[in-house]
């Protein structure tokens, strides 16, 4: 039986790690700590909150005392580390709150963890500080290059993916200068249930009901590598019982695809399940397809995202080898489910749309 603080818990891929660990770990412990700013919502821990191996604090990851008094009240064992600022949009807007949260907030989890673990009252035990990163830490790649690997050299190219690097050496000197047992995840980009619709793939499945236009940025021939939310789970867990202290593990999907590719397929799905659906017509009425019309129409080319980088894209074989890791969902599957979630869920997307973050979308996006 483990013992875990998850921290960021109520976000997109920390809620949906919340209800992969007690489904497939119903026996231990969970305690989430989450600041519950704009991406983080209860909401998406439906289900969780009555079930008495969790529980849920509302509190800032640099509030190191209150992570030392977690850890100490519940005896964990483990920490897994989702909490972050995420948005490259907003970085480059706003780039404080991603030094605050990602870089001074990791520093002081590692602090509290070094004091309870390492030189308090849990000296001695067995314990786990895992850090979830991103594959933005290590730059852009050429169309022609191998795919990025654990010894890639970093490049952060945002104050994002900055500030990410940053907190990754921070977990690998508490382990090399203290001792303390870490291990990092890099993962390529998530999709699924539970993602605030400022990302892509929600954005994109939204707008199309909303008949709202579908922004691509520059030619929209970035690549990404593309990751089920569940399989990036497993990843984790993977990593949690058999990944060896001190190492970082990529985890991704093996699975690129340039953003207009993304965007006409999803708009081609969408078309597809209101055509079907007099109910999905009638919710969503003004919808292309309600009008005779395809979701494609709604594509509109917007100026490129500053130091825009072209490219990104995983090689997973160390996790593959060292772990048992493999991506389970396809491109194809995954996405489907995707837009199957969003068309179930109108009224979780719904209350997180609020007015205050439709205007600063449209700001976002605006000609």
């Amino acid at each position: 039986m483990h013992k875990l603080l998850v921290t960021g818990g109520a976000g997109f891929i920390g809620a949906n790690f919340v209800h992969y660990w007690l489904t497939q770990h119903p026996q231990d412990r969970l305690v989430v700590l989450d600041a519950l700013t704009y991406a983080g919502n209860m909401t998406s821990l439906a289900g969780c909150l009555e079930q008495e191996n969790f529980r849920f604090v509302h509190g800032d990851i640099g509030d190191q005392s209150l992570v030392e008094t977690l850890l100490l009240e519940d005896g964990l064992d483990t920490v897994v580390n989702f909490a972050a600022e995420s948005h490259v949009d907003r970085s480059i807007h706003g780039p404080d709150p991603f030094v605050t949260t990602n870089v001074v907030g990791t520093h002081s989890l590692l602090k509290a963890a070094k004091k309870v673990w390492l030189d308090g009252t849990l000296a001695g035990r067995p314990h786990r500080f895992h850090h979830v990163s991103t594959d933005e830490v290590y730059g852009s790649l050429a169309p022609e290059e191998s795919p990025f690997t654990e010894t890639t050299p970093y490049a952060p190219n945002s104050p994002y993916s900055a500030s990410k690097a940053a907190s990754d050496h921070l977990v690998r000197a508490y382990h090399h200068t203290y001792g303390l047992e870490v291990t990092t995840s890099n993962c390529s980009n998530n999709y699924g249930p539970y993602q605030f619709p400022e990302k892509l793939i929600p954005l994109i499945i939204l707008n199309i009901l909303e008949a709202k236009q579908l922004p691509i940025y520059g030619d929209g021939l970035n690549i990404r590598d593309w990751l089920y939310v569940d399989d990036h789970c497993r990843g984790i867990d993977l990593v949690l019982q058999k990944g060896r202290a001190g190492e970082v593990y990529n985890i991704g999907g093996n699975n690129e695809w340039r953003n207009i590719e993304i965007v006409q397929l999803v708009c081609t799905l969408v078309d597809e399940k209101l055509a079907a659906s007099d109910t999905l017509r009638q919710r969503f009425p003004r919808s292309p397809v309600c009008l005779g019309h395809k979701a494609e129409s709604l594509i509109t080319y917007v100026k490129d995202r500053p130091g825009h980088d072209r490219r990104y894209a995983i090689n997973a074989e160390k996790s593959r080898n060292e772990l048992g890791y493999a991506p389970l969902e396809s491109f194809e599957t995954g996405i489907r489910k995707t837009i199957d979630w969003y068309l179930l869920n109108e009224a979780w997307w719904r209350g997180v749309m609020n007015g205050s973050y439709r205007d600063w979308l449209e700001k976002q996006y605006a000609h």
